[in-house]
């Protein structure tokens, strides 16, 4: 059978030998933003994941590493059953299909209880000693801000100051560095779609984790109050930071502005990534998410500590295109 991107990799039979599933149903499942492929494999009265994350556009090893760091340390990520890094193989825990966005999409009152579970997940991860893992420092800051610079700006035919753009980011930034050390557990894409219910409301298993990195502990709450994928009330984003400030017993002035600065940044970086997938990797979808994350991108700018950012989009982005949540694209 000729492979497709929702066929099983050559080897598969092989490998599910090898781990104790053989003769395994292997059943596609939609893939994400990335070169991963996942699919459900099932035997009997048992079910696992496959993730298919092939060399060189994919390195399993910062999955395992990181997944393996989370259970040692009583957060669930999926347990690993098999391995093959040569070939970009896991077979994993199957979490089941009830993520967090489509169940709150099915039932929407559910969400200050789901919400609070996956706040308390951070305060958790934050109460440990951060991970063995590489600092997110300025220089990784800035090539991700960038990517608006590089991707967005020329799809909508703009000629901008990126010198200026890259000097406004680090005066917003450098306070950010100095806050977040030592540092905690960053996941990088802390989300409704990453984050999976396991049974009840008050079991959540995390997914797409293998990103981590050791930041500023706003980072991963502020990507998962401001969500590119679904909206989030604002007085819930609200009660959701104040929970966490209060279960972290931190100065919520400082953090707010922090959370601003780590929200636009990051929301930054989205508008580009999401471009990126379009233009480069023939995924048009994400473009209907912009307009999302484009109003949280402004929200974020009105923050006092945005301002030498607020200025650069002023001068640099015509008010048409930001009052249109980024503008329209020619698909």
């Amino acid at each position: 059978m000729p492979v497709t991107s929702l066929s099983p990799p050559d080897p598969i039979d092989a490998f599910l030998e090898t781990a104790g599933w053989g003769g395994a149903e292997i059943e596609p499942l939609a893939g994400d933003a990335s070169f991963r492929r996942y699919f459900r494999v099932r035997r009997r009265d048992r079910t696992a994941m496959l993730m298919d994350a092939p060399p060189p556009n994919e390195d399993i090893a910062p999955f395992l590493r990181i997944a393996r760091w989370l259970e040692g340390n009583g957060l669930r990520a999926p347990r690993i059953y098999a391995e093959d890094t040569a070939r970009g193989l896991v077979l994993l825990e199957d979490f089941g299909d009830a993520r967090m966005r489509d169940y709150l999409d099915q039932w929407p009152d559910d969400a200050p209880e789901v919400y609070r579970k996956a706040v308390d997940t951070l305060v958790e991860l934050h109460r440990l000693p951060h991970g063995p893992f590489n600092n997110y420092n300025l220089a990784e800051y800035q090539r991700e801000a960038r990517l608006l610079v590089d991707w967005y700006c020329p799809a909508q035919n703009l000629y901008v100051d990126g010198n200026a753009y890259a000097a406004a980011w680090e005066e917003v930034l450098l306070p950010v560095l100095g806050r977040q050390r030592p540092g905690v557990t960053v996941l990088r894409d802390y989300h409704a779609e990453n984050i999976m219910l396991l049974g009840s409301l008050d079991q959540q298993g995390l997914l797409d984790f293998q990103d981590a990195l050791i930041g500023h502990r706003a980072y991963d709450l502020v990507s998962l109050l401001q969500d590119a994928r679904r909206d989030v009330a604002p007085e819930l984003e609200a009660e959701m930071f104040d929970r966490y400030v209060s279960a972290s017993k931190i100065d919520p002035e400082d953090f707010l502005a922090d959370y601003a600065r780590l929200g636009a940044q990051r929301n930054a970086k989205i508008v580009g990534i999401f471009v990126r997938l379009w233009r480069r990797d023939g995924k048009p979808r994400y473009l209907e998410l912009i307009p999302r994350v484009w109003e949280l991108l402004e929200r974020d700018l009105m923050h006092p500590a945005l301002e030498p950012v607020a200025k650069w989009f002023a001068d640099n982005i015509p008010v048409e295109l930001r009052e249109t949540g980024g503008g329209t694209f020619a698909v």
